[in-house]
């Protein structure tokens, strides 16, 4: 049960560094903070985690606070001593909590306080819980880094809404991290952010747990896996125009698609107009255990989303050997050499052009094997190099004066408050 009342200690707002109170000067005490962590599965549950133990494993002390799942309440405990707080905050919706900035401070404040946290990382503009950690360290007086993984539009209602919040938000954060470079001028422009404090740190993926399997595939055909959310702004309206088109071309093309979501009917009625039963398999949810075992039954991996930040999905299926086509959107061009990804415009007819060059290269046998394509893609993107990196970011907030704007209390609850109450009407009503 977590404690919720007062400390023996006081928060009075600091302009030096806090004292580490460790064996070596050089150890942090990071608290990472969102609303998505495990059980829930996505890029930024696994970016969290596989973080933090990067982070552990060079000396340093983790914790991640995030709200309960179910059942799943209290402390737990992961790999490495990993520690949890999975808190007794209500959901609203998507998978993220209330923002009113009351309720998380008692519980978020006992966290800090208990753990001796020195820096407080925030993840994802659509984590009310991040925007209220970020509110509550520096009320604390503690060192702050955001690490946005979204991309967002200007125009929309949700859009402005989000921008206008996190230009509150983010206004007194010590650094900001995105990962890619579109990700950063993005959440530059959105925030009103100096960009001398937002760097590019990329995620990664663990190597050796997408290795490619070539005797796993049915060479009798040609198998396009799809792996992501069935929802909009991963363009599974598009992929429901790719299926029929292709299939009606290629008699031996079948796909393979993993994941769950609200635009799973579409792809049903595809599959039961076109009777293709027998060539297209709906998994559903996958666990994270079971991604590599789907990834190496294909040839070709699919992705069709209209805006990403930084696509750790293409970087997995070309880890496992497979050809990559995705649309040309968002930081997506940054992720990986032009030699292992076919990039196409957001479109069916671009995407099936693309696709069917890349069909043509598998029957001539023109690409590079699955193990030559792994080992190129092994040395891009590793977790402990975004750990270096992430340290750096984060030490250096310790020995420097943070010299931006900065609120009174009264002036940021004010604002918070404001635009919490939006925030809350508007997904209230998506919801």
């Amino acid at each position: 049960v977590l404690c919720t009342g007062g400390s023996r200690g006081h928060t009075h707002a600091r302009k030096t560094p806090p004292s580490l109170d460790t064996h070596s000067s050089n150890t942090l005490r990071i608290c990472m903070v969102s609303d998505f962590f495990y059980p829930n599965m996505g890029g930024v549950e696994s970016h969290i985690y596989q973080l933090s133990q990067c982070l552990i494993e060079k000396g340093h002390k983790v914790v991640i606070a995030t709200h309960a799942y179910g059942d799943r309440r209290g402390i737990r405990y992961l790999i490495n001593g990993l520690k949890v707080y999975y808190l007794p905050l209500q959901v609203m919706y998507n998978q993220s909590t209330a923002t009113t900035c009351f309720h998380s401070l008692p519980l978020l404040r006992c966290v800090f306080v208990r753990e001796r946290i020195t820096i407080v990382h925030a993840h994802s503009s659509f984590s009310a819980m991040a925007h209220d950690a970020l509110f509550h360290a520096k009320t604390m007086g503690l060192n702050t880094v955001f690490t946005d993984h979204s991309l967002f539009g200007f125009a929309d209602l949700s859009s402005v809404l989000t921008n206008k919040l996190l230009t509150v938000s983010l206004c007194d954060t010590n650094h900001i991290v995105c990962v890619s470079y579109t990700s950063k001028e993005n959440t530059v422009l959105r925030a009103a952010l100096d960009p001398e404090i937002v760097s590019v740190i990329p995620n990664a993926v663990d190597p050796t747990d997408f290795t490619p399997d070539p005797c796993r595939r049915d060479n009798s055909k040609i198998t396009i896996v799809v792996i992501s959310r069935l929802v909009y702004r991963k363009g599974i309206d598009l992929l429901s125009g790719i299926i029929p088109e292709l299939c009606e071309k290629h008699p031996d093309l079948c796909f393979l698609i993993g994941g769950e979501g609200p635009k799973r009917i579409i792809l049903e009625e595809v599959r039961e107009k076109y009777q293709l039963h027998d060539r297209v398999r709906l998994l559903g949810a996958l666990d994270h255990k079971d991604v590599r075992d789907v990834l190496v039954q294909g040839h070709i991996f699919l992705n069709t989303s209209l805006t990403e930040a930084f696509c750790m999905a293409i970087v997995e299926g070309a880890s496992c050997g497979l050809q990559v086509v995705s649309t040309r959107v968002g930081g997506i061009p940054e992720v990986l050499p032009d030699e292992l990804v076919t990039l196409c415009e957001p479109s069916v007819r671009s995407l099936c052009d693309g696709l069917e060059t890349v069909i043509i290269r598998i029957r001539t046998g023109n690409v590079a094997s699955p193990a030559t394509i792994h080992l190129k893609v092994r040395t891009l993107y590793t977790w402990r190099n975004v750990a270096e990196r992430t340290e750096k970011v984060s030490f250096n907030n310790m020995l420097e004066i943070f010299v931006g704007c900065t609120l009174t209390f009264k002036k940021r609850l004010v604002c918070f408050l404001f635009f919490f109450t939006i925030f809350d009407v508007f997904h209230a009503h998506q919801g």
